[in-house]
């Protein structure tokens, strides 16, 4: 911190920005955290705790695509479906993820499953777009 004279004086004390709590440094962090955990198994733990977590299950399969893992993806979303079948972003990831793994038909299985169980008309039209742009 830098102290301002003059006009400025009435301010007291500013930050200089060259030295931000926040600032991006190429250095990498001098002491890295030994207890450091993948969000892969922290949802582990959460599920371990709560196994009919949707939303915990859901964030696992999201998890689980971002690393390439698909087939553990697609694990994950049909349990989510199997314990709330009106998980939408579940049908339509799910059937993403289908069509990653050359799966269409089953691709197509799911979105269709997608469009009549969901209640919300938004998401509804979306798998319903997935589904038309794969062809029946």
């Amino acid at each position: 911190m830098r102290r301002l004279t003059g006009a400025g004086a009435a301010a007291s004390m500013v930050r200089d920005p060259a030295f931000s709590p926040g600032r991006k440094t190429d250095t990498p962090q001098r002491y890295p955290s030994k207890l450091a955990t993948s969000r892969i198994d922290i949802l582990k733990q959460l599920l371990e705790q709560n196994p009919s977590s949707a939303f915990a299950r859901y964030g696992l399969a999201m998890e689980y695509l971002k690393a390439g893992d698909l087939e553990n993806a697609m694990r994950e979303f049909t349990a989510v479906l199997a314990t709330d079948p009106a998980y939408s972003a579940a049908y339509f990831h799910g059937g993403q993820t289908l069509e990653k793994l050359g799966r269409l038909d089953q691709a197509r299985d799911l979105y269709r499953q997608g469009v009549t169980q969901t209640q919300d008309a938004h998401a509804r039209a979306e798998l319903q777009a997935a589904l038309d742009i794969l062809g029946d």
